[in-house]
C-alpha cells in the first residue's frame, strides 16, 4: 500500500507516511545543535586516528608516535622523583621512628597498603586475614616469630625457609611417621594429646600415651604445654589458631608428614623504604606487639 505524506494538522510537521492504528509518524528533523555536535565528534575522531594510536595493531600507529606504554617510563621517573625525599626519610628511619612520626606514618601506611596488595595479599589475604593451608593471619595477636617491629621486619627481609638468605626464618619439623620415628598408632596418640591442650580430647587413655610421646618428640620445640617457641618458629598448640587445620586428622597429617611453609625473602626485591612501609603497615593491621 503506498504511503501518504501529509502535514500534521496539530504540529504542522510533515509526516513520514507511516501509520499504525491511526497513529502517524512525524518527520521531525534533529536539532541543528545536535547535528553539529555529531559532525564535530566525527571530525575529532578522524583527527585522533591520524595523530594517535587507534588501530588494533602492535606499536604506535599515529603520526605523533605516542603510546601509553612509551610514556610510562617518564611518568614513573617523575613520580619516583616526586616521592624520593619521603622515601629517603623512610630508608633512614627505623619502623619505630616511622610509627612515631605522624607524617611518616601516614605515608608508610598508604604506601604499605599498596605494597601489601601487590606482594603479600595473594597469600595472606587482602586484609591480612590469612588463609587455610599454611598462610598465617597477620591481623590477630598470634605470631609464629613475634609481632614486634623488629620481628616483622626481619621476617619480611629474610623470608621463611626459602633458602635465599642466611638469616631466613624457619626450622624444619621432622616428618615423624614418614621417617619411621613414630608409627601410625603413636601419631594418633600424640595428636590426641595435642587436642587435650585445648580441651578437645575424647580418649583419656590415648592422651596418657601421647603425653609421653609428646614430651620426647615435640616439647623441645613446641613447649611442655604447647606454648610454642618464637625463636624456632614453632607455633603454639594450646590455642585454637591453626595454620593447617585443627581437627585430629589435620594434626595427625602434620605430625606424620611435617609442614614447611615457604615465604620469599623480600630483601633485594623491594626497596628498603618499601620494606619499612610494609613493616609499619603489617604491624598496624591489628596484631602488632
Amino acid at each position: 500500500m503506498p504511503t501518504k505524506i501529509e502535514k500534521d494538522s496539530v504540529s504542522g510537521q510533515m509526516t513520514t507516511g507511516h501509520e499504525w492504528d491511526g497513529l502517524k509518524e512525524l518527520n521531525t528533523p534533529l536539532p541543528k545543535w545536535w547535528l553539529y555536535t555529531f559532525y564535530a565528534c566525527i571530525a575529532f575522531s578522524l583527527v585522533w586516528v591520524v595523530l594517535y594510536p587507534a588501530l588494533p595493531i602492535s606499536g604506535a600507529t599515529g603520526l605523533l608516535g605516542w603510546t601509553a606504554r612509551g610514556a610510562l617510563p617518564a611518568q614513573q621517573a617523575a613520580e619516583r622523583a616526586r616521592i624520593e625525599p619521603m622515601m629517603a626519610r623512610l630508608r633512614a628511619a627505623t619502623p619505630e621512628q616511622i610509627a612515631a612520626d605522624p607524617e611518616l606514618r601516614a605515608f608508610a601506611l598508604a604506601g604499605g597498603r599498596v605494597a601489601f596488595a601487590n606482594n603479600c595479599a595473594g597469600c595472606h589475604g587482602a586484609g591480612g586475614q590469612g588463609a587455610a593451608g599454611g598462610f598465617p593471619s597477620l591481623a590477630d595477636d598470634d605470631w609464629i616469630y613475634g609481632g614486634s617491629f623488629d620481628a616483622i621486619q626481619h621476617t619480611i627481609r629474610h623470608g621463611v625457609r626459602a633458602n635465599e638468605s642466611d638469616d631466613q626464618r624457619g626450622v624444619a619439623m621432622p616428618a615423624f611417621q614418614a621417617t619411621g620415628m613414630l608409627n601410625a598408632a603413636q601419631v594418633s596418640d600424640t595428636a590426641e594429646f595435642v587436642l587435650s591442650l585445648t580441651g578437645r580430647s575424647t580418649d583419656p587413655a590415648a592422651v596418657t600415651r601421647g603425653e609421653a610421646l609428646y614430651a620426647e618428640n615435640c616439647a623441645s620445640c613446641h613447649g611442655d604445654r604447647g606454648e610454642g617457641n618464637r625463636d624456632l618458629g614453632a607455633p603454639r598448640l594450646n590455642d585454637r589458631i591453626w595454620l593447617y587445620g585443627g581437627e585430629k586428622a589435620d594434626i595427625m597429617r602434620s605430625i606424620a608428614n611435617s609442614r614447611a611453609g615457604v615465604m620469599p625473602s623480600w630483601q633485594g626485591r623491594l626497596d628498603p623504604a618499601t620494606i619499612n612501609m610494609l613493616t609499619v603497615y603489617v604491624h598496624a593491621l591489628g596484631g602488632g606487639e
